[in-house]
């Protein structure tokens, strides 16, 4: 059973500009004032409708876990052993603690009797027993059915012939700064909590435990327990999940930020079909891009993300980008930052073809690539013998000049990074490394460094100077 309710208008602004006496705008000077009306019982209306709608849909959710310590022999306190048990080979004993934790979930979804209820992934921890209970009060023993750490999202079941109310999703996108929002949920074990607030900002980054998402933050009061819950808007849709908050007191401060719901939608799917999250795969290393940088490259602005490494073998490879790139815009959607890259390939159909539109030696084009699926963090890492070059570079400043007191006779590009176990390390390239020619091709800016990087397969042979001596370097491809 799902409900919605219509938006009810709550204001009548008024622009008022001012007029000539023949009725005719008045250009110079020009006057602008917003008189904005607002019935506040119009207003107390749409949030009973919306929360009385909502609540329904919201759950706490209970978990325990148990954990196990390793303590030491109790020595000469005489009841340790009886209640710790005997001691191991090692004069140790291992202790049981069971912990409890509280968040809260919202119906989601319901198929053949079995309802889904969304999460954060840091709510269910490494629960053994998960619990949900109703708005009215009623109970019920829940499974895992999935839970992803990247997006802190998790998944849980129960099954019931009762009759439950199934939130209705809205669009996250549709979303403006300053739009009316309620953030509901059990902060603290107090259940069914309804705060409100407005839409702070939109696209938010840096969220705990590199969280990919780009987060909704609202001022409507989110503390300890609303992890979890809806953030909804006055049609009665969730269109955020409640996840963190910036406070040093560890209450609220109008700092509260939640995942946009469209993020959430492909997960739920994917948990329900396969128990985890489905990620596409580029195959790239990229980093925002200094102004420094964007100038060395040619770049209109700062907005994408820059490719400093490639994966050999790896969809980004294969379909043809290359280190030096700087990805504007995936599918024709423009991405202001590396995270929004990051996000944006993560929700790409594995298997399907997706246009990377790019800065390649100052000029735009566009690059091919058909995605895979993402590989774990522990396979991705195992892959860095792969990774070319191995090295990233920066344009010599006068500041870096300066610092490394660097002869004006010394053309060329700093290595700013190497990455450990790839063919720059192999090679003995090391940070603080000027490069001055590739394949015995003399390069002074970063255009034509990637150029001639990227102009031959094979090995390449890198001219370095180090302390003032130079020396020729093999990177092995």
């Amino acid at each position: 059973m799902k409900r919605t309710f219509g938006m009810i208008g709550l204001a009548t602004v008024t622009l008022l500009w001012g007029c000539s006496t023949q009725g005719e705008p008045v250009r110079e000077p020009q006057e602008q004032r917003v008189v904005v009306s607002v019935d506040p019982q119009t207003l107390q209306e749409s949030f009973r409708q919306v929360a009385a709608a909502s609540l329904p849909s919201v759950v706490r959710i209970d978990v325990e876990q148990v954990r196990r310590q390793v303590t030491p022999e109790g020595g000469d306190v005489p009841w340790f052993d009886f209640f710790f048990g005997p001691p191991d080979e090692d004069g140790d004993s291992e202790r049981e603690f069971r912990t409890q934790g509280l968040g809260s979930g919202v119906i989601v979804e319901e198929r053949d009797g079995v309802f889904y209820v969304l999460t954060n992934a840091h709510v269910l921890g490494d629960a053994e027993s998960v619990n949900v209970t109703l708005d009215d009060g009623t109970s019920y023993n829940a499974e895992i059915v999935g839970s992803d750490e990247r997006k802190d999202l998790a998944l849980v079941a129960f099954e019931t012939e009762d009759d439950m109310v199934v939130a209705t999703l809205g669009d996250s996108d549709t979303l403006f700064v300053g739009d009316w929002v309620l953030a509901i949920g059990s902060p603290f074990g107090f259940q069914s909590t309804v705060t409100a607030g407005i839409v702070s900002a939109l696209g938010r980054r840096g969220g705990p435990d590199g969280n990919i998402s780009d987060f909704i933050q609202t001022d409507a009061a989110i503390n300890r327990g609303n992890s979890g819950g809806a953030l909804v808007n006055l049609n009665g849709e969730v269109v955020g999940i409640n996840t963190w908050i910036s406070s040093q007191t560890g209450g609220s401060v109008g700092l509260g930020f939640s995942i946009p719901i469209n993020n959430a939608k492909r997960a739920i799917d994917d948990f329900i079909s396969t128990g985890t999250v489905r990620y596409g795969w580029l195959g790239v290393s990229i980093r925002p891009a200094s102004p420094d940088t964007a100038q060395a490259l040619d770049l209109p602005n700062r907005r994408g993300a820059l490719v400093h490494h490639v994966f050999q073998g790896s969809p980004a490879d294969v379909g043809g980008l290359l280190p030096g790139d700087f990805i504007r815009a995936v599918n024709d959607e423009q991405v202001d930052s590396s995270d929004a890259v990051v996000l944006a390939v993560g929700e790409l159909p594995v298997g399907e073809r997706a246009a990377f539109e790019v800065i390649r030696y100052g000029e735009e084009i566009t690059v091919d690539v058909t995605i895979a699926e993402r590989m774990s963090e522990r396979e991705i890492s195992q892959q860095n013998f792969s990774l070319w070059p191995g090295f990233s570079v920066y344009p010599l400043t006068e500041d870096i000049r300066k610092d490394l007191d660097l002869s004006r006779r010394i053309k060329g590009v700093l290595v700013a990074t190497v990455e450990a176990r790839t063919p720059a390390t192999d090679a003995g390239i090391q940070v603080g490394d000027v490069v001055t020619a590739v394949n015995g091709v003399a390069v002074e800016e970063m255009i034509e460094f990637y150029h001639r990087l990227n102009a031959v397969d094979g090995n390449r042979e890198i001219t370095l100077v180090r302390d003032g001596d130079e020396r020729i370097v093999t990177v092995e491809e």
